[in-house]
């Protein structure tokens, strides 16, 4: 259950870190499009005031044949000439070359470096009543449409035209001269490339966060699935292991009483044998029972506990070729909540992993338990071969076993008995390859008297 919660509780918090990212990525790039379109605007508007404020007089300081130059290329923009198409192009290459030609002091300055200068990334079309005159920055090759196609040209202009009307409103110019009369043009401008993948990068972005929290969503499904089919095996085996051996305790004096030569005192300690076999399948049906509901917890001394379970491992401990000792250190006074049967169950597992742990033919485990304000402390501490200090944590993961026939329940169990019912912890606090390993359970300590 705790590692359910926790794997749903990673998933909401991946979805919900999804979320922040992009309303925090969605609101800084929208402030900055907004910035950027606000000064790429400011830049068309100087462009076009630069437009209308140098006046003809100026321009023809620069070039005195200006406003033929302009005619002429309108009229070759318009097809008005006669000329095949390939002249009509070369011949206006050739004039916005002179438009531009020669340089002559700060109007020239301006009308090159700012006016006719192609630095400004934005796309833009500068024209009149008859159509475009000039523009800058679009795709598509529109100059060589001009000279193979100029109807397509044309429309592929108006097109854009439209779309750039679309985002943003056409700049007005209008220039008043006594001598070469009036006329009014307009800046018709889109968004820069940069502007345009601004807007797409949020999007990318959290296409990005989707993939990681569709990866980590995966991923924490397939722990979860995992170890929740390894607790089911484990569990099943376990309880195969509980109730095997009283059973087949049960089988053994069942068969000796059907002996007809067994005396009575034989007959009274089969019978004898048989209730603590019958009162072991109890705590083992209870302590299943308990697994999956809330216990109580009773304030319960804690040496007769542990010493009544180093007894029973002790009884069933191999003693033919193996020299392993069993000592348990535990003042009287010391009492915490608990339940009995499930507690039993964690010093059982924790007894038999420090058992498996010790493969010499010589051993000690040891039970010693103390105390702080607090806390009541008790270490199993054994002799064993030891655990590396990276597998410290995994050995409480369900199905984590470095026996050949083992399930690697055991410590999970009593991990899961000791947090999530007792209100306690239990730990790796000490281990060393070859020389043993240290478990400490923490239990909510009772003050006697309250």
């Amino acid at each position: 259950m705790q590692s359910y919660r926790l794997s749903t509780n990673l998933k909401y918090g991946l979805v919900l870190f999804a979320v922040l990212i992009a309303v925090a990525s969605l609101t800084y790039t929208s402030r900055l499009v907004s910035q950027l379109r606000a000064r790429e605007q400011m830049v068309i508007q100087l462009w076009a005031s630069a437009l209308q404020e140098i006046t003809l007089t100026q321009l023809e300081s620069i070039n005195p044949f200006q406003p033929e130059f302009a005619e002429l290329a309108a009229m070759l923009t318009r097809g008005e000439t006669g000329l095949p198409p390939e002249q009509a192009g070369a011949l206006l290459d050739a004039i916005r070359w002179a438009q531009s030609m020669p340089p002559a002091g700060e109007a020239s300055f301006i009308a090159n470096a700012f006016l006719l200068s192609d630095d400004i990334p934005i796309p833009s079309i500068l024209a009149d009543s008859s159509g475009p005159i000039s523009w800058r920055n679009l795709p598509g090759q529109i100059d060589s449409m001009m000279v193979k196609d100029r109807a397509g040209a044309m429309e592929r202009l108006s097109t854009f035209q439209a779309e750039m009307d679309a985002v943003n409103p056409p700049v007005l110019i209008e220039i008043d001269d006594e001598d070469f009369g009036s006329f009014r043009q307009h800046v018709h401008y889109g968004e820069s490339s940069l502007i345009r993948e601004l807007r797409i990068f949020p999007y990318a972005q959290l296409l990005f966060v989707g993939l990681f929290i569709a990866v980590g969503y995966f991923g924490f499904s397939y722990i979860r699935r995992n170890e929740q089919s390894n607790l089911w095996v484990g569990m099943a085996k376990e309880a195969a292991h509980q109730l095997g051996t009283p059973i087949s305790s049960l089988m053994g004096w069942t068969e000796l009483l059907r002996m007809p030569e067994l005396e009575a005192e034989q007959r009274e300690a089969a019978v004898d044998e048989i209730e603590n076999d019958i009162s072991r399948l109890k705590r083992v049906a209870n302590r299943f029972s308990n697994i999956g509901s809330r216990p109580q917890l009773t304030p319960t001394a804690l040496e007769p506990v542990v010493t009544g379970m180093v007894e029973y491992i002790r009884r069933r401990t191999p003693s033919v070729g193996r020299q392993v000792g069993l000592e348990a250190n535990v003042a009287p006074d010391l009492v915490v909540p608990m339940n009995v049967e499930l507690f039993e169950w964690v010093i059982e597992n924790l007894l038999k992993n420090a058992l498996d742990a010790i493969e010499t033919d010589q051993g000690s485990i040891t039970i010693e338990a103390s105390r702080d304000a607090r806390w009541v402390y008790v270490d199993v501490r054994d002799t064993g071969k030891g655990i590396d200090r990276r597998q410290w944590k995994n050995v409480f993961r369900p199905g984590y076993s470095t026996k050949k026939r083992g399930w690697g329940l055991g410590l999970s169990l009593a991990k899961r008995i000791v947090e999530e019912y007792h209100g306690g912890s239990l730990e790796v606090t000490q281990s060393r390859i070859g020389e043993g390993t240290t478990f400490r359970v923490a239990l909510p300590a009772v003050v006697q008297g309250r």
